[in-house]
């Protein structure tokens, strides 16, 4: 189902997930979707695999866990999260130099933390990686040393962000 993009988050330079400038990250991009989603478009390359062909699953989960942990800006855009834990399952091999879209969305939301959910979707639709993910609020102050308003964390626009992303209903490809 087509979900229309409200805003494209922010990006750093250096981050392995989403570092513009980080020649061995993944470089992905992130879109707050009408529903409350956050969905990272993402090309793994060589570099990221294990078996060959195959995305390293910690490269998966570190997908995840950042598209997961970001959902909560949606709704509190100033709040910072730090993963607690994270369970992830792999359900079909994940290629590199493939499109990739990551989902993840808020599930529970309370004063000290927060839990999430989210997928990693193949070109065809369906679902590889599932992930669920706790995390615990904390300012920005105690988890980085970097100021979130300068240049080191802002919106990084491009001709090609959507204007709006294909999300396959659950079940779709069972």
């Amino acid at each position: 189902m087509k979900k229309r993009v409200l805003k494209k988050q922010n990006n750093t330079k250096d981050c392995f997930i989403c570092g513009l400038n980080n020649e061995a990250g993944l470089q992905a991009e992130f879109y707050e979707l009408e529903d409350g989603t956050v969905a990272a478009l993402a090309v793994a390359r060589f570099v990221h695999q294990s078996y060959p062909q195959r995305v390293h699953g910690g490269v998966s989960t570190a997908l995840l866990d950042e598209t997961i942990g970001r959902a909560i800006n949606v709704t509190e855009p100033d709040t910072w999260g730090v993963t607690a834990e994270i369970t992830t399952r792999y359900e079909k091999p994940v290629p590199y130099d493939a499109p990739l879209l990551v989902t993840g969305k808020i599930i529970k939301n309370n004063r000290l933390f927060y839990v999430g959910e989210g997928s990693i979707i193949l070109p065809d639709g369906e679902v590889a990686v599932t992930a669920k993910a706790k995390y615990i609020k904390m300012p920005l102050s105690k988890i980085a040393d970097f100021d979130a308003d300068g240049d080191a964390w802002r919106q990084y626009p491009t001709a090609d962000d959507p204007a709006e992303i294909d999300i396959p209903e659950p079940g779709q490809h069972e």
